[in-house]
């Protein structure tokens, strides 16, 4: 069952919160930080890509880039622009896309859960992107950034959280990209009980996005427990801060692909060689997009065709073979393309559906790329088929949007 707690927050005022809040560490480089910081000192930036303080070029895994980060952490908090809250509560996190607003509950949830599974992955992580975060958490002695998870929906949440979220909002802003933030704090006692009752209902939490800082946020506050000789298991490292959403308003968009060569195959013969596979429809110039699943477009010399898997070659009662990124890895990108592992091949780039599949065509046309790949999204249904079954997801299958803005909300870890 999963066990959640609420938490001091620590935030910025209302007046400061669209300064500090940022786009998470993951989804930029640091010229782009740098650009998107500017002059503004109050950035969370200066703390999640603290490198931007020093000259470009700057390798971020230095310990003094670290340092740094832990540096201007205390100099947010000193200067007031990151002020903690006096009592333990949760809170609501709200972000509209295209008209579409999904409401999560920011809460503590348990190292223990991790470890033992309660919280279920769908994706692997990497030792080093694991060790760059838990060397920021260990730092700041805080998680900067929130995780985000997806639960089970219930109706009785779904009313608490709608009775506050009939108010005004305490944080209510558009960020630069045209997406909306919403935040209010949940400090009744008898609600905040409620909740945690609730979620110790549930069997399972899954982590939709942010498997990286997820593990380094469980792995250090076990790494903690093991250096306190008086640990107890209720102390504030034993927990890790998740914005969690419930899974039926959640959307996962689709996650492309783009390769920059044939395999030694000319236009023609690799046309050829899809077929063997699927059925292969031209559709000219115009955009095509995959809309339904086992259904593929692909875009080549300036030319979009429509992809359909053929019967027996994929198997709708595996939840990985079902996948349309299981079907496109092994029958396309392996078998006719020679790309073999996707973490690691350096012909093969990808792209979030969020910038639309003109985004594709457009690296094709440019040269850069000779052919670009589109899938149908997957489902939450599959994301949590997969993750209930154990099993792990292919490299590059979900892309969530919108991403959760930084600096709202902070937890610190004493």
């Amino acid at each position: 069952m999963a066990i959640i707690k609420p938490f001091k927050g620590i935030r910025p005022p209302v007046d400061l919160v669209e300064a500090v809040a940022s786009r998470p560490y993951d989804v930029l480089n640091a010229e782009e930080a740098r650009a998107e910081a500017g002059t503004n000192e109050k950035s969370l930036y200066h703390i999640i890509k603290p490198e931007i303080d020093f000259p470009a070029g700057q390798d971020e895994h230095e310990e003094k880039v670290y340092l740094k980060a832990a540096e201007n952490f205390r100099k947010f908090q000193d200067n007031g622009w990151l002020l903690q809250d006096a009592k333990e509560q949760y809170y609501i996190y709200a972000q509209t896309m295209n008209g579409k607003t999904q409401y999560g509950l920011v809460v503590c949830a348990c190292v223990d859960d991790y470890l033992t599974g309660v919280i279920k992955k769908h994706e692997l992580t990497r030792r080093d992107k694991e060790e760059d975060r838990m060397k920021h958490v260990r730092v700041n002695n805080a998680n900067i950034e929130p995780v985000f998870f997806a639960y089970p929906a219930q109706r009785e949440l779904d009313a608490i959280v709608a009775s506050y979220t009939s108010k005004p909002a305490l944080y209510d802003f558009v960020a630069p990209d045209g997406f909306g933030h919403q935040f209010w704090i949940i400090s009744d006692d008898t609600d905040i009980a409620r909740i945690t009752e609730l979620f110790a209902t549930m069997p399972s939490l899954y982590i939709a996005d942010g498997h990286h800082r997820s593990a380094a946020a469980a792995l250090v506050g076990a790494e903690k427990a093991k250096q306190n000789p008086n640990h107890r298991g209720d102390e504030e490292y034993n927990y890790f801060m998740a914005v969690c959403f419930p899974d039926n308003q959640l959307t996962i968009i689709d996650y492309n692909r783009v390769v920059k060569d044939l395999n030694g195959l000319s236009d023609e013969a690799f046309l050829k060689a899809l077929e063997k596979n699927f059925i292969v429809e031209k559709k000219g110039t115009s955009i095509y997009k995959p809309d339904h699943l086992h259904n593929f477009s692909v875009y080549l010399s300036g030319c979009w065709y429509a992809l359909t898997a053929k019967p027996g070659t994929y198997d709708d009662s595996d939840p990985i073979g079902v996948l349309d990124v299981t079907i496109s890895s092994n029958l396309i990108l392996n078998d006719i393309l020679g790309i073999k592992d996707l973490r690691s091949d350096k012909r093969i780039d990808f792209v979030g559906g969020i910038r639309g599949l003109g985004a594709l065509s457009k690296r094709v046309d440019s040269g850069e790329m000779k052919v670009a790949l589109a899938l149908f999204p997957v489902s939450m249904k599959q994301l949590i088929n997969i993750a209930d079954s154990g099993n792990i997801m292919p490299p590059k299958t979900t892309w969530f949007e919108p991403k959760l803005r930084s600096g709202l909300v902070i937890h610190k870890l004493a």
